[in-house]
């Protein structure tokens, strides 16, 4: 979440990152691609398209860069004309980039009709649920009998990557996917689409010229180099994870299954007065009104030990849980 001031003065619970922000690696790619930056990125993507297709052992005809996972939903809430699906609660900016581009929007009940397209997150954001391969494969389906399209935001699914679809690509599906989350990098704009290149090359014409920029596409490029070490950081937040969630339990609070880096919590009570406590004390947390949730639900990203457990504390003080 942006704030209008220092935001390095801030515990930021509210956006699912890195904790401990970019790796050294990737300030460094950064610092070295301004040598760049006096020159207009390739408009072909070539060093990007290698790099994240590397990274997701897939064909690079079936990679598309994109700046940011946002900028790849836009992309595809514009590929038809039909209506957007949705299975909330679920991430607003389907059903906004849908809106934008003229697109109906509802709730998908298990039929559509050619040109409509089914949006799913998975790891879902803001529950942190997983669907299986069966699941999803399953939901194609019916899609593809129905004429339409699904497409999976994989935005976290680096957190549980054998869930991913990436060898299920076929015609009717695409999946979207960010760096940003593991990165720690959301002020560098990095995300992809994967689809069949027929549908690749369709998005491609779409898409604004000289995206992405040069720092996103030296980070790109370099991906394939530190597969392992990413790997190691998911396995880390899962370990950071579960404990916090030990953590949110003690103090009553109900904490859902969640496989991203991040973790919906009900404390069965309207925590409004306990967000804006936390806040002046310069500590922000996600509210989920705007998922169409309760007052009582809170979606916190899962940071380091020390962070979680100074949240913890700053909790057991707000709701007088000793």
């Amino acid at each position: 979440m942006w704030v209008t001031e220092n935001p390095s003065e801030w515990l930021d619970f509210s956006a699912n990152l890195r904790p401990e922000g970019p790796a050294q690696w990737v300030t460094e790619v950064i610092r070295q691609s301004l040598d760049n930056i006096r020159y207009y990125p390739d408009p072909e993507m070539k060093q990007a398209r290698k790099g994240i297709a590397r990274f997701l052992k897939i064909p690079e005809e079936y990679i598309l860069p994109t700046a940011g996972g946002a900028a790849a939903i836009d992309l595809v809430t514009q590929l038809d004309g039909g209506c957007i699906f949705t299975l909330p609660p679920t991430f607003g900016e389907y059903t906004a980039r849908a809106a934008i581009h003229g697109r109906k929007t509802a709730v998908w009940e298990g039929s559509c009709e050619p040109g409509d397209t089914l949006i799913v997150c998975n790891p879902n954001n803001p529950t942190g649920e997983v669907r299986t391969k069966e699941t999803l494969l399953a939901i194609l389906t019916e899609t593809k009998a129905c004429g339409g399209r699904l497409a999976v935001d994989e935005a976290f699914i680096e957190y549980c990557p054998e869930y991913s679809l990436r060898r299920d690509l076929q015609p009717g599906l695409i999946l979207l996917g960010s760096f940003s989350k593991i990165l720690g990098t959301p002020g560098v704009r990095l995300g992809y689409i994967c689809a069949e290149p027929e549908i690749i090359e369709r998005l491609r014409q779409k898409t604004l010229s000289w995206t992405p920029d040069t720092a996103a596409t030296e980070i790109a490029a370099a991906l394939p180099e530190h597969k392992e070490q990413i790997a190691a950081e998911c396995e880390l937040n899962r370990e950071r994870r579960n404990l916090f969630r030990t953590q949110l339990q003690k103090l009553g609070a109900e904490v859902h299954p969640s496989e991203g880096n991040f973790l919906l919590v009900d404390f069965h009570w309207d925590m409004t007065a306990a967000a804006e406590t936390l806040k002046a004390r310069k500590i922000l947390v996600r509210t989920c009104t705007s998922f169409g949730l309760p007052a009582s639900f809170w979606r916190l990203a899962v940071k380091t030990e020390e962070e979680n457990t100074r949240l913890i504390a700053a909790l057991e003080e707000i709701l007088h849980v000793r």
